[in-house]
């Protein structure tokens, strides 16, 4: 019954590409369910739908098997991380914690 179903979508997206996906699903289902329902692995094979890290409308989701979604609910497909956000900053105040002793002793 088209009653009983509800209006989401999943999107992904890399750099220079993205593709929102709009879908019917039945109430009840989960957002790991409706990403697997989604063909997303159409556009992007590489993905594994089964284990990557989801999220709703920017709120990553701890347990996206058990998170029901609602009407209008936009899961998310997120990248794994390439580099550590921590070690990147480090890296970046060490540089620029040498570019400022450059400048001292020049």
């Amino acid at each position: 019954m088209a009653e009983d179903n509800i209006q989401v979508e999943v999107v992904y997206a890399l750099a220079g590409r993205q593709q929102l996906l709009r879908l019917s699903v039945a109430k009840g289902i989960s957002a790991r369910d409706a990403v697997l329902r989604s063909g997303m692995e159409a556009y992007f094979p590489e993905l594994d739908l089964a284990s990557c890290p989801l999220g709703i409308f920017g709120k990553a989701l701890a347990k996206p098997e058990e998170r029901l979604l609602e009407e209008g609910d936009r899961v998310e497909i997120y990248r794994p991380l390439i580099a550590d956000p921590k070690e990147v900053r480090k890296l970046r105040a060490a540089k620029a914690a040498q570019a400022r002793a450059g400048e001292r002793d020049a």
